[in-house]
């Protein structure tokens, strides 16, 4: 497993919070902490790969990168 924290740009409220929070339930992701401004994301690297989490943060409006 790894653990990595994405920076997020755009998000100002909880409606922001659930909208990624939405788009990354969809992943085969361990464990999500989404918060104004970052998400903090366990996750199995033989499964996802970074640049997958990254496209389902824009995906939800966000522009997202790895910290």
């Amino acid at each position: 497993m790894t653990t990595k924290e994405f920076l997020i740009e755009g998000m100002s409220c909880k409606h922001c919070i659930m909208a990624v929070e939405k788009e990354l339930s969809q992943l085969q992701i361990q464990f999500y902490e989404v918060k104004i401004g970052s998400a903090k994301i366990t996750y199995d690297e033989n499964k996802i790969k970074p640049e997958e989490i990254i496209k389902s943060i824009e995906k939800a409006g966000y522009k997202a990168r790895e910290n």
